[in-house]
């Protein structure tokens, strides 16, 4: 694996990411914004969040890996349309104008300035009840808890 050369804290926060899953014939992404960057069970992980209401969500519960990918800033766009289209309704990707790149184990775009390739490790969702208040107001008015999906890193590309 190579070195990395970037503040994962910005690069969720500030840079977004997509999180893609599923097959070359059927895949699905979104912009995510919620992520970190670790070592658990002497792995090296990424965690995502991801709310079940989004289409992802069923390809990240099927898949066995994802793939978490950033992009240059010149490619916002096309991630704020990543972020706010459905699958369900439309190509979207053909909508933001990315380019789909078939990987060995995973889905990314030719835009990508940089792929991991995870293998999922855990998937559960966030409890309500041990949620502190401030992310307790996230979830009013019938919005779901995101689940968390945790992955190891297999390789970035």
């Amino acid at each position: 694996m190579k070195e990395l050369q970037i503040n994962p804290f910005e690069r969720f926060n500030s840079d977004w990411a997509l999180v893609t899953a599923g097959t070359p014939e059927h895949f699905n992404s979104m912009t995510i914004s919620w992520g970190s960057m670790g070592t658990i069970w002497s792995r090296p992980v990424i965690s995502v969040y991801v709310r079940p209401d989004r289409y992802t969500w069923q390809f990240l519960k099927e898949a066995e890996t994802f793939t978490v990918s950033f992009y240059p800033a010149s490619m916002r766009e096309a991630l704020g349309k990543m972020g706010t289209l459905s699958g369900r309704d439309l190509d979207k990707v053909k909508a933001a104008g990315l380019t789909p790149k078939v990987l060995p184990d995973g889905m990314t775009f030719e835009e990508a300035e940089e792929t991991f390739v995870c293998r999922k490790l855990y998937f559960h969702t966030l409890d309500f009840d041990s949620c502190p208040e401030a992310a307790r107001r996230i979830y009013q008015n019938g919005i779901q808890p995101h689940y968390l999906i945790m992955g190891e890193v297999l390789r970035d590309c």
